[in-house]
């Protein structure tokens, strides 16, 4: 439990206004094993750090040399270690309590542009209709090009209520499109729930935060004693969902899966990076203090059919839960392939007031298959028809897809897609070009995959009734 008490969380990436996927976990206080320093490796370091001291063109502060040589080291090694200075350690501090400022989007870098994993529901970038694998290669007036990562992002962060002017380049668009934004407080709201029609529920975790696992609890409570009986079916909605907290997402699984049953588990060098996470109260309370917000839910909720909807911004957390869920055979997986984000990050503090990130396991499903460059293949493939077609794999940006990512170790296939097993009805033909379809609104009457769900759901029904 110790490794879990510091790290408690998964991530994806980075927010512009924050970085959600990773959040806060508790001060790392492992002794750092001594290894043999590399003579000839830091001769040459120092000989840089004095040429550059003494040629470059203009002076350069003895602290901003050592800040970027941390900064290259922690980026060389995979898309989701970092070093955080003062600014972003504080921002990844309160992400977890679901309110950062910003513009609300999941970001990565792929061949020197910033590109778009996924829009944050409710936020000015959702709004403005900034979609998944778009291109953004201009803030403002400056050029993407040559940034890092970490300096996209604090260009994209800004007073709330100022102005950024995106330009980004989108598949099918003949031209960049430039669009304004404006900064705002970005309040996340974790867990949105609705009675479709008597009977049956819908649940939608857009996060996962501190308060997931509580408010999952409430939502499910409420939808029962709005049907004034145990539900038919459920679906719970994890579409573009980047990720969150560890914890959280083992006491989601935990909603829905037997006592004791195994959630996830991981695996990395040191004894701490070794963890079996199982669906009981210490594993998801994570010694907060509270009471177990799972003891008082309906005992139907355990067997009520489920299906779980995911799509490629599914990612981390919410690849653990569909993950469990699908190895324990408690829910039908139904959308298209998850993002593939299999790794675990910790937090660990360096004083005044920075840290690193750094990956230091894998996790793995109950059945020991590896997330990571993968994600999760549905049960039965949907499409969402304001993505399919045009050869829409282009569009989806996976794990897989950014530079220096962690190989599957389990896979000895390689990292190509699985073919799903079942096949639902073929989405509603579109010949319109993708970039003028209006995005699915989740949860509407409009939306193409809840219906099939809905559809699943209804026919499960008819045969449990003969």
């Amino acid at each position: 439990m110790r490794f879990l008490e510091k790290a408690g969380l998964v991530g994806l990436g980075l927010v512009a206004g924050v970085s959600i996927s990773l959040h806060f976990a508790a001060v790392a206080d492992k002794e750092t094993v001594a290894t043999p320093l590399p003579v000839e490796e830091l001769r040459a370091f120092s000989e840089v750090f004095g040429r550059i001291k003494s040629d470059y063109v203009e002076p350069v502060t003895d602290k901003k040399l050592i800040t970027e040589a941390i900064t290259g080291m922690l980026n060389g090694l995979d898309p989701h270690s970092a070093y955080l200075d003062a600014e972003a350690y504080k921002e990844l501090q309160v992400g977890t309590h679901g309110e950062f400022g910003g513009l609300g989007i999941e970001v990565g870098m792929e061949d020197g542009v910033v590109k778009v994993i996924s829009p944050i529901e409710d936020t000015p970038a959702h709004h403005a209709g900034i979609k998944s694998g778009d291109l953004i290669i201009k803030l403002d007036d400056t050029l993407v090009k040559g940034m890092t990562l970490n300096d996209a992002v604090k260009r994209m962060r800004g007073k709330p209520g100022s102005k950024l002017v995106l330009t980004i380049i989108r598949k099918d668009e003949a031209k960049p499109l430039v669009i304004t934004l404006v900064r705002a407080v970005i309040k996340v709201q974790s867990v949105k729930s609705k009675l479709l029609e008597p009977g049956y529920g819908f649940v939608r975790i857009t996060q996962f935060q501190e308060q997931t696992g509580d408010n999952l609890a409430s939502a499910l409570e409420s939808l029962t004693k709005q049907n004034q009986s145990p539900l038919k079916g459920l679906v719970l909605d994890l579409r573009n969902d980047p990720g969150g907290l560890l914890t959280s997402a083992v006491g989601v699984s935990a909603a829905f899966l037997a006592k004791d049953a195994l959630v996830v588990y991981t695996e990395g060098r040191t004894e701490d990076a070794k963890m079996r996470l199982t669906a009981t109260p210490e594993n998801y309370l994570r010694g907060s203090g509270k009471g177990d917000y799972l003891k008082d839910l309906p005992e139907s909720i355990k067997s009520v059919p489920l299906v779980v909807l995911v799509n490629a911004g599914s990612a981390s957390a919410s690849e653990i839960v569909a993950g469990a869920l699908q190895d324990h055979k408690r829910a039908v997986i139904m959308g298209t392939q998850t993002f593939g984000k299999g790794s675990v990050q910790t937090v660990l503090p360096l004083g005044n007031n920075t840290a690193i990130k750094l990956t230091t396991a894998r996790y793995y499903t109950p059945g020991g298959r590896s997330i990571q460059a993968k994600g999760i293949v549905p049960d039965i493939l949907v499409e969402d028809p304001t993505t399919a077609g045009h050869d829409s794999s282009l569009l989806r940006l996976r794990e897989a897809d950014l530079d220096k990512h962690l190989v599957n170790d389990r896979d000895s296939g390689g990292e190509k897609p699985e073919a799903p097993s079942k096949s639902a009805a073929p989405a509603p033909d579109s010949k319109n070009d993708n970039a003028k379809l209006t995005p699915t609104e989740f949860g509407s009457k409009n939306d193409y995959q809840l219906n099939q769900a809905m559809n699943l759901l209804k026919g499960m029904q008819i045969l449990q009734g003969k």
